[in-house]
């Protein structure tokens, strides 16, 4: 299945949730909560098998040019971090909990930025490097 049919069906499937989550909502709201958190989490996981061909073509890109295992795997702790704090902070938004979700996205942006500090100050070492020489 090509990239574009898999997007389709997810777009299909989200929209089914969508549809079931109103259907619900104006009788029992809960239900319409659970069908939405339930539906993030599959789609969320079709989106976790599309990180395989990434962390694929990383690996490819490592067997052309030199890069620290150590950024690679920084790198793909920045790509988990975003998914997580995207998938938690859309769904405190769907139960109208806006306030929590802002201060998740911080917290993820916070998170992403330490753990990228590594290769900042690799960088900043690397220019430093090449202004003393």
């Amino acid at each position: 299945m090509g990239q574009y049919d898999s997007m389709v069906n997810i777009a299909i499937i989200g929209i089914v949730i969508v549809l079931l989550a109103i259907i619900f909502k104006k009788t029992k709201e809960e239900f319409a909560i659970l069908i939405s958190i339930a539906g993030c989490f599959l789609i969320f996981s079709f989106g976790i098998s599309k990180l395989q061909i990434i962390v694929n073509a990383i690996d490819t890109i490592q067997e052309y040019i030199s890069i620290n295992q150590n950024y690679i795997n920084i790198l793909i702790k920045i790509i988990g971090i975003t998914c997580v704090s995207e998938l938690s902070s859309n769904i405190c938004k769907d139960c109208n909990y806006n306030s929590v979700a802002s201060q998740i996205e911080l917290f993820g942006k916070l998170t992403i930025l330490v753990t990228g500090m590594p290769i900042l100050l690799a960088l900043l070492d690397t220019i430093n490097t090449f202004l003393k020489a």
